[in-house]
């Protein structure tokens, strides 16, 4: 039995090894090599390939699942709320003989150059010039010199005023002959307001209206401290030359005098007006800027614009007649209380007030041509005459009180 078991075992093994080495070779139309083994990776990646797919066969269309089109996602769009857009100022056509006014100093006047630009581009009769210089200041002078180059800027614009704005650069070191000085040390304070009366000098001997507009508040307190020096050597040397210092700090503080980013513009409606980093300033800035200096621009050079506030257009009815010759208009002045009947033409609304003929009959006529009053009465308002007091009664001529109850005689 033993005999018979281990050759039946031995086939067995046999029949396993034969079976084995048909399920490995590949199927039918196929074969061994690249082509075989990448057939057999595709079938194997569109799922149960190997032994379980060759031993439970499934049918194709089961198998292959109709495939699915998908469209790519689109990034989700963020919504903003559209920027409020700025209303396009109009602009004319600048007339021949417009005045020139000339923006000088740093990257400052630059914006101030812009708001002027603004504020007169409907104005044909005056043409702004900016011709500033942005890293420029009165320190480095080797970088631009402006009390040496202002002349010949004059001479090749040749304007009728001259607007500066400078000094936000000159926060630095100063070359003072062979060393160099530390910001507003003596030394450097000095140098400092030479060459700004250079500056102004060089402007003034040409006869020439100068604003000088102060420097503005920065978000750093040091600078800020800084720019208020500043102001004070610009406003004395100005003023002293015959110029006009304009200060615009005010309008970009808040009430406690601290910087501020947000504010009023110059139609009082909040606004930003200055930049992120707190040193540039924004389109509203610029114009707020440029609003102080028209006025004061608008008297030196004597302008009338109908559509500004400050021109004084006729009214309605004092409109010049057809020979260009205004009616006479007959207005009363004002007169004052304490001149009521000084004179005889001088009565308010042109009343002649004057006493009348005759003699004082009523308390009030009294009082008020004589200054007599009337005579008081007992009782009344004007009564203050103190009181006499009543008369005594003795006791004795008093008559004895009735009697009320005998009870209490007996």
């Amino acid at each position: 039995m033993k005999a018979f078991t281990a050759p039946l075992g031995h086939f067995g093994r046999i029949v396993c090894a034969g079976l084995l080495l048909a399920l490995a070779m590949p199927s039918p139309g196929g074969g061994f090599g690249p082509a075989g083994a990448h057939a057999q990776e595709s079938g194997e990646r569109r799922g149960g390939g190997g032994l379980l797919r060759f031993l439970f066969p499934r049918s194709e269309k089961r198998d292959r699942a109709a495939p699915v089109e998908t469209k790519p996602r689109r990034p989700a769009q963020r919504r903003t709320a559209p920027a409020a857009q700025q209303p396009a100022v109009p602009t004319v056509a600048k007339a021949e003989d417009a005045r020139r006014v000339l923006v000088i100093g740093d990257f400052l006047a630059g914006g101030l150059a812009d708001g002027l630009a603004s504020a007169y581009a409907e104005n044909a009769n005056v043409l702004v010039v900016g011709r500033s210089n942005g890293s420029s200041g009165l320190v480095r002078d080797d970088h631009y010199d402006w009390p040496g180059n202002i002349a010949s800027v004059v001479e090749a614009e040749n304007p009728a005023a001259v607007v500066v704005m400078i000094g936000s650069n000159d926060r630095q070191q100063m070359r003072v002959g062979d060393t160099r000085e530390t910001p507003r040390s003596d030394a450097w304070t000095a140098e400092y307001e030479r060459r700004a009366t250079a500056l102004v000098k060089a402007i003034r001997d040409r006869n020439l209206p100068l604003l000088w507009v102060g420097n503005l508040p920065f978000k750093s307190s040091a600078m800020s401290s800084d720019m208020v020096a500043f102001n004070d050597i610009y406003r004395r040397i100005v003023t002293d030359a015959g110029g006009e210092f304009i200060d615009v700090w005010d309008g970009f503080v808040d009430e406690g005098g601290n910087f501020v980013a947000n504010g009023p513009d110059m139609n009082g409606q909040p606004a930003q007006l200055r930049a992120e980093d707190g040193i540039n300033v924004t389109r509203a800035g610029r114009r707020k800027m440029a609003f102080y200096v028209e006025k004061p621009l608008a008297r030196l050079l004597d302008l009338r614009d109908a559509g500004r506030p400050d021109s004084l257009a006729p009214e309605p009815g004092l409109v010049p007649g057809p020979d260009g010759v205004p009616a006479e208009i007959d207005r009363t002045p004002p007169l004052a209380i304490d001149d009521l009947g000084a004179e005889a033409g001088s009565g308010l609304l042109g009343a002649v007030v004057a006493p009348p003929n005759g003699e004082a009959k009523t308390p009030a006529e009294k009082l008020a041509r004589e200054g007599i009053a009337p005579e008081t009465r007992p009782g009344r308002a004007d009564d203050f005459v103190a009181r006499r007091p009543e008369a005594v009664v003795p006791a004795a001529a008093a008559a004895p009180a009735p009697e009320t109850t005998g009870a209490l005689t007996r």
